[in-house]
């Protein structure tokens, strides 16, 4: 048909035409309809990993009544909200309005009251109920056997004036510093610290090393654990703490005039291929020395070694007055004795996994703080790490596939906000998931353990709010919330699976 033709053509604008959405009718006439039913699978995971009890535990001297919320229980509440995607405190209310499902759930004005009561010797107490619960994960199936762990500093935004946020370089907030686990993504530790607070600070550096190597369920002294940091670790104080601790060191260091002089001066022969980021093969273009003997080492710690990198720049890069002789160069100390510098360099390049954690982190909570008074945003970076490694056991245990390697937001949409449908039948209540949703089978067996689960999953139950997940044979038992004492149980199952 021409073109003409088309404008000429004529027709009837009353038909209907072909709809890629189907019409629907929105009426209110659904019930026991419940969305975010995979974020209950995190509140579970807390339950029987003992991280709620020990919380309550924590929290218990903060609270002078003994009616009203268990503060340890709003404390993980507010994780999973976290998780969820919560940005305010306020967002709490996304389990609120769904008691069937989390059960009685803290009001706004307590959740900042849990927050508010949190002091120094609390964060301690919280501190060892996070450290037993993951000591209880390891056992159980989270000891990733090689331990790095990742010391790095973020800047915050702040669009208000709050307590503690400063100028800096990149605008107005906060510079937490952070620490976490580079084989299995959890959060150690963090220290929020005001937006001018420097990057090398070696007093902050201490204070989350102590809090990183306290949570780990091993002593330095009898395995291996390596300290890596950027150049804002490169202090005499930060270094030689790390040996007080016994822990090894890997550090980036500033590639001041002497030490570039050092490196174009170098004999080609000194050179040698490094490795691809997995360590499987030699990167093209890319070339590692080691330099110890050719820099001045004595005021570091004994056994220190300086390892360099040389690299092409990719086409279009723009290069800086540190790239000489054509090259881009890198240097990093270390006391590890491996005598392959290739893997040691290839090491200390993995410190980029911990900008992802980072993005990750400001993805669950870390990257708004809620409050105009700093205490209380101190807490909620705590509340950011709990949801942090929720999400980290969540990976370890509960999950298989590309699924136990996703981030945060893809997490959600395929697990954490799925909805699905409450029924209940005698003394049983079901969580009915959408049998058309791509990951309900996914889900589904996440809640349930297999008969190759770890005992741990098979603890039973309290009569608490929110008990504890029980496998029963093929069927996932989750308890529902009720306000009576009977006990009553979710069976989570794709609703195509289950009759009415």
């Amino acid at each position: 048909m021409s073109k003409a033709q088309s404008q000429n053509q004529q027709g009837n604008p009353l038909v209907k035409r072909n709809r890629h959405r189907p019409l629907i009718r929105v009426t209110t006439e659904g019930r026991d309809i419940v969305s975010y039913a995979g974020s209950r699978l995190l509140g579970d995971l807390a339950d029987v990993l003992g991280l709620t009890d020990g919380l309550s535990e924590a929290m218990a001297p903060t609270k002078c009544r003994l009616r009203g919320h268990d503060r340890g229980e709003v404390l993980v509440d507010l994780a999973v909200m976290v998780a969820s995607g919560g940005e305010a405190i306020s967002d709490i209310a996304v389990l609120q309005n769904q008691s069937r499902l989390f059960g009685d759930v803290a009001s706004n004005p307590t959740a900042w009251r849990t927050l508010e009561a949190i002091d120094e010797d609390t964060l301690a107490r919280i501190a060892s109920a996070r450290a037993a619960a993951r000591a209880t994960a390891w056992e159980h199936g989270a000891d990733p056997g090689f331990y790095v762990i990742d010391i790095d500093a973020t800047l915050v935004t702040s669009h208000s004036d709050k307590q503690g946020a400063a100028p800096n370089k990149h605008g107005y907030g906060f510079h937490p510093l952070v620490a976490y686990l580079d084989a299995t993504g959890e959060a150690l530790a963090g220290l929020l610290r005001p937006g001018n607070a420097a990057s090398n600070t070696v007093k902050d550096h201490l204070v989350v090393l102590d809090q990183a190597l306290d949570q780990l369920p091993l002593d330095p002294k009898d395995h291996e654990v390596i300290v890596r940091a950027d150049s804002a670790g490169l202090t005499h104080g930060f270094l030689d703490h790390c040996r007080e601790r016994e822990a090894r060191f890997i550090v980036g260091h500033d590639l001041t005039r002497s030490v570039a002089t050092v490196l174009v001066s170098m004999p080609e022969d000194r050179w040698i291929p490094a490795l691809s980021p997995d360590g499987t093969e030699g990167r093209e273009g890319a070339e590692v020395a080691e330099v110890s003997d050719l820099l001045d080492l004595s005021s570091w710690p004994d056994g220190t070694r300086a390892i360099a990198r040389r690299e092409e720049p990719h086409a279009g890069a723009q290069l800086s007055f540190t790239d000489v002789d054509g090259h881009r160069f890198q240097v990093c100390l270390t006391d590890l004795k491996d005598t392959d510098i290739a893997y040691l360099e290839t090491l200390y390049r993995g410190r980029g996994r911990a900008e992802r954690r980072i993005c990750d982190g400001k993805d669950t909570g870390m990257g708004k703080f809620p409050s105009e008074t700093f205490s209380i945003n101190s807490s909620w970076l705590v509340v950011s790490l709990i949801a942090q490694d929720l999400f980290a056991w969540t990976r370890l245990l509960c999950l298989e596939g590309e699924l136990s390697r996703a981030e945060p937001k893809r997490l959600r949409y395929c697990l954490l906000h799925a909805a699905g449908t409450i029924a209940r039948s005698g003394r049983r209540t079901r969580l009915r998931l959408a049998a058309t949703w791509p990951w309900a089978n996914k889900l589904m067996t996440a809640f349930r353990p297999q008969d190759d689960s770890p005992s741990l999953l098979n603890k039973p139950p309290r009569g608490r709010r929110r008990p504890h997940t029980i496998p029963a044979g093929t069927t996932q038992w989750i308890h529902a919330p009720l306000t009576s004492c009977v006990p009553a149980s979710i069976m989570c199952l794709p609703s195509d699976l289950d009759g009415p």
